[in-house]
């Protein structure tokens, strides 16, 4: 946790531990960006696997770190426990609003939750489609319907693994008009049973092997073998839209998928934002250094330059970012800035846990799709219940 440290110099530095996902595009830019501090602030990046970013305990991360890059469903866990130091208590209501201002889609008010911040976005990432056009003849799908008819043609992947399975069903319900727990209820009449039919359209026509993957692991057998041509909803890595290697694949990520007639791209917000523990002595340099890993500038050249993926919409509107990065953001950005935000009462992590369990047995088994609705309804259901008892 937070202390002090004595440098070769004999002179004292604030020291801050932090942690933060296993990938470059997690990792990589903050990393740099501590590297490049001045002598009065120590600051030390670990990792954890992607999963224990989905999944792990937020109150215990807390308790070992003084910075923390997590997702916005944790927030209500956070909360209940006590874990999080809000962010509008070290940084002024003026500059809050100017980041709130800068960021594209919900990035920012994704960590606003009981009328406080919780956290600053760093990076900016939904489900969107990734396809190898060098494996399709002609243009990748636009619709919904027409990602049914092409898995007829081409190999698929569906995101399944983790809590995937059933953000995957809320990005389709989501494409149909749907707002998902935002009620007392996941989707309308009729509805989830709607979204549950096409997603079993397309699991059927998936390869088999894919079902194991998570998102890094879909978009990295792309990029090194032609396994798989198209995956409709996936969380983007800009990492793996670059066409300056050329050993590896580059993939082309465009707009979710819509509902013909719509223009609603059906996906749920991801992405990674930047919060201080309880515990953590936050220092006037710790505030400035937040601050310029978010400022437009920060975002719009080191973040990209060091495998980041930003938060901010000017980064995302840049033709040099997107010239270098195969119109990563220029290709998807309709989809983010539409993105959806899931619900964050304490425990939802859970539910969402054992709702991706449930959508994934209901494609591997004849359960109809009124049953697995059902299921989840009632999943849900018991998980608010649950938390008014508390």
């Amino acid at each position: 946790m937070s202390g002090r440290v004595k440098l070769k110099d004999g002179r004292e530095a604030l020291a801050y531990r932090a942690l933060t996902w296993d990938h470059p595009r997690g990792f990589n830019a903050l990393d740099a960006a501590s590297k490049g501090l001045q002598n009065d602030l120590v600051l030390q990046w670990d990792k954890q696997p992607l999963e224990g970013f989905e999944e792990h305990s937020i109150a215990d991360l807390c308790s070992r770190y003084d910075l923390i890059v997590l997702d916005h469903p944790h927030l209500g866990e956070a909360v209940q426990q006590g874990c999080l130091k809000p962010m509008d208590d070290v940084i002024d209501a003026r500059t809050l609003a100017k980041i709130s201002n800068q960021a594209v889609g919900a990035s920012y008010c994704s960590y606003s939750y009981a009328a406080r911040q919780w956290a600053l976005p760093i990076d900016a990432a939904t489900q969107v489609m990734a396809s190898r056009p060098d494996l399709m003849d002609g243009a990748v799908p636009d619709t919904w319907e027409d990602v049914v008819s092409l898995a007829h043609k081409y190999p698929v992947a569906l995101s399944l693994q983790g809590p995937h399975a059933i953000l995957t069903l809320f990005s389709i319900a989501v494409s149909m008009g749907a707002n998902p727990g935002a009620l007392q209820y996941l989707f309308p009449p009729k509805l989830g049973e709607a979204a549950m039919e096409i997603l079993d359209a397309v699991y059927r026509r998936t390869l088999p092997a894919s079902h194991r993957l998570n998102p890094i692991d879909i978009l990295e057998s792309m990029a090194t073998s032609d396994d798989l041509a198209f995956c409709p909803l996936v969380y983007g890595y800009v990492n793996y839209a670059t066409t300056s290697d050329p050993v590896r694949n580059s993939i082309v990520f465009t707009n979710a998928p819509r509902m013909t007639g719509s223009s609603i791209r059906g996906s749920i917000l991801g992405g990674a934002g930047i919060g201080l523990s309880k515990q953590c002595a936050v220092s006037p340099e710790l505030v400035s250094h937040l601050l310029w890993l978010t400022s437009d500038e920060t975002q719009k050249t080191f973040i990209p330059a060091h495998d980041g993926q930003p938060s901010a919409r000017a980064a995302w509107r840049d033709p040099v970012v997107n010239s270098l990065w195969g119109d990563f953001y220029a290709g998807t950005r309709e989809t983010i800035e539409q993105a959806y935000v899931r619900p964050r009462y304490a425990g939802y992590i859970a539910f969402q846990k054992l709702a991706a369990q449930i959508v994934r047995q209901g494609l591997e088994s004849d359960t109809s799709f009124a049953a697995t609705v059902q299921a989840l309804e009632q999943a849900f259901e018991h998980s608010i219940e649950a938390q008014k008892r508390k």
